[in-house]
């Protein structure tokens, strides 16, 4: 899909500035109030006066009952300080100079007679709530901003894609509740799959194809009609009313390790074991199932699922086994001298089917990627996670 290939070039090409909507923030986090109540929350990936993850909480600072809000600038950022001005500076580099905002109180200080970011401005220009330029970078790896890290109890950000694993894993080291944005396709890697297997970290409310704002300087490939928008927007591009610029990704998720009610819900199956409907994988002792809709209730042994069963993975509903993937070490076979023949019939000597699950078929499918090994045809699916059924039905006598 466009979205997909969209974030993978986007990481490539480590082009992090993506921004967050309010409205992404919103329907997120609305969920995990009761988590925030008397808490020190951390944004350290975002520019506090740019940044709806700062915007969200500090406008709703009273309504959360929040001790205090912390968020970090690091240099660099194209957008720092283009709303408004923190530092009476009106030059480029004042504008773009990392700082920390500390927020310990919100309130009406311009008399207006309600609270918006203005109020959070003046708070800081009256010495109220602080405002302090980093020694720095803003680096979130930086020592000052992992002290800033070790004061927090709660993480709420949208890292850096390119950096999202080193991000992540600062977060587990420095033993922190997070409720973070990132890429779908990072659960299945050596890093964060561990974190999740152990029930470590886990899958937010929200997933799929999201839409942030990125910087003029990302632009869209000239080979692109900038009128058509419809046809922009197919391929993951938005420029709105105001002329900016926004993108469109695929395989967003939420990643946290705050307890939310949806970790907790059961799934409903009402599909029944058919062997003829779930092949077996000729290297993995376990079924193909390939949609989670389609898990039988009377399975008790190894199921192999799309990655989006995250999204709906309750641990106390299933357990999850491993994954299809050479490095976990679950495979029981490999396949040496194999050939691939993609869609268009192209043949090549590959050793791309060791690294997945794979089904033997009696008849290569047409138009679709296969492989032949010693004259048997096989097909490889994209990841599967390994998971168990804790309770499965008991068939009746």
């Amino acid at each position: 899909m466009a979205g997909n290939s969209n974030l993978a070039s986007a990481m490539e090409a480590k082009q992090d500035e993506f921004y967050t909507q309010l409205r992404t923030i919103e329907d997120e986090l609305r969920h995990y109030r009761k988590h925030f109540k008397g808490k020190t929350v951390l944004c350290n990936c975002d520019d506090p006066f740019e940044s709806n993850f700062f915007k969200y909480f500090a406008l709703n600072f009273n309504k959360l009952g929040l001790k205090k809000l912390i968020a970090t600038c690091y240099a660099g950022s194209s957008i720092a300080g283009t709303q408004l001005s923190l530092f009476g500076d009106d030059t480029d580099e004042e504008r773009r100079t990392p700082y920390k905002a500390i927020v310990t109180t919100v309130h009406d200080a311009t008399g207006n007679g309600g609270v918006d970011m203005l109020d959070v401005a003046e708070l800081f220009r009256n010495g109220e709530n602080r405002l302090e330029k980093l020694e720095g970078d803003g680096d979130f790896r930086s020592r000052e901003c992992l002290e800033l890290l070790d004061e927090a109890d709660i993480v709420a950000t949208n890292p850096p894609f390119s950096l999202f694993r080193e991000y992540l894993s600062t977060l587990i080291d420095h033993d922190k509740k997070f409720v973070i944005i990132g890429n779908q396709n990072t659960a299945t890697t050596k890093d964060i799959f561990p974190l999740l297997k152990e029930n470590k970290v886990w899958l937010g409310y929200h997933s799929g194809h999201t839409l942030f704002e990125v910087p003029d300087s990302y632009g869209i490939p000239d080979f692109y009609d900038k009128t058509d928008k419809q046809k922009l927007r197919s391929n993951g591009y938005v420029i709105d009313e105001n002329g900016k610029l926004w993108r469109n990704l695929g395989n967003i998720c939420w990643f946290t390790n705050l307890d939310i009610r949806k970790r907790h819900e059961q799934m409903i199956l009402i599909r029944k074991y058919r062997p003829e409907e779930y092949p077996g994988y000729d290297n993995y002792d376990a079924i193909e199932v390939s949609m989670a809709a389609n898990i039988p209730m009377d399975y008790a042994g190894v199921m192999g699922v799309p990655i989006t069963f995250l999204d709906k993975f309750n641990p106390d509903q299933f357990e999850i086994i491993g994954i299809t993937k050479t490095w976990f070490g679950l495979a029981n076979k490999v396949y040496p001298k194999q050939i691939q023949v993609n869609r268009q019939g192209k043949r090549s000597q590959v050793t791309k089917l060791n690294d997945g699950a794979v089904i033997k078929v009696a008849v290569p499918p047409e138009g679709k990627t296969y492989y032949i090994v010693e004259d048997d045809f096989y097909i490889q699916t994209y990841p599967r996670l390994l998971i168990k059924n804790k309770n499965p039905e008991v068939a009746e006598k």
